[in-house]
């Protein structure tokens, strides 16, 4: 197949930075006596947009507070965490990016803001492998939407069938299925039970799904 592209999502999928936005959300629903365990609440929130959990956690726990204020303290929350918290990367990302730029253009395609994000890529030197990093910030549809995956393709000007995403999560995938993207899906501990129709594979972790890619270009 024709694969120039690889377009790679960031949190769960490289970074294991799920303990991290739980624990920025604890922050935020402590003062509204709201608390949950990290497993039920990422089982949950996974992948989901930010401003969308703030909606739900809103309508379900009666906060008077707007969702998008709630966002945003999560989303400030997180950068201050992740200032002194690095979250690691997922196994064998440093590894799978080394690999996957030799023979790709890489693309970063996030619901994380750029002030979640470029700390993170820049602490692992990761920013190098990216030949372009589209976040929540320079779209207005985040995942499931297209968009992020669209303006991803019109940036370094390929065509839908020319790239393969590597996602983690239902949202993701929803997103660049809708793109016409065709998605490898690596779930993590928190997403393994999501819904995985459309995937044209499901890969155990990073490097099975390398392995997935390099027989993809061989057919």
């Amino acid at each position: 197949m024709d694969i120039k592209a690889l377009l790679f999502d960031f949190d769960g999928t490289l970074v294991n930075s799920e303990a991290l936005h739980y624990r920025s959300w604890l922050k935020v629903l402590a003062p509204f006596g709201v608390s949950y365990s990290e497993s039920a609440f990422c089982d949950e929130f996974s992948g989901v947009p930010t401003l969308h959990s703030a909606a739900v956690l809103k309508a379900r726990h009666n906060i008077k507070q707007s969702a998008a204020s709630l966002a945003d303290s999560k989303n400030r929350y997180f950068v201050d965490t992740a200032a002194t918290s690095i979250p690691s990367l997922m196994p064998s990302a440093q590894e799978v990016l080394l690999l996957a730029s030799k023979e790709f253009q890489l693309a970063l395609v996030t619901g994380s803001t750029r002030a979640e994000a470029l700390p993170v890529l820049r602490h692992y030197d990761l920013l190098k492998y990216f030949a372009v990093v589209v976040c929540k910030d320079d779209i207005t549809r985040p995942k499931p939407h297209p968009e992020p995956y669209t303006h991803a393709l019109s940036l370094i000007e390929k065509s839908p069938h020319q790239a393969v995403a590597i996602e983690d999560t239902y949202t993701g995938l929803c997103s660049a299925c809708a793109a016409g993207v065709q998605t490898i899906l690596v779930p993590n501990a928190h997403s393994k039970d999501q819904d995985a129709t459309g995937a044209s594979a499901i890969a155990q972790d990073l490097k099975v799904a390398w392995q997935h890619i390099t027989q993809l270009i061989s057919n």
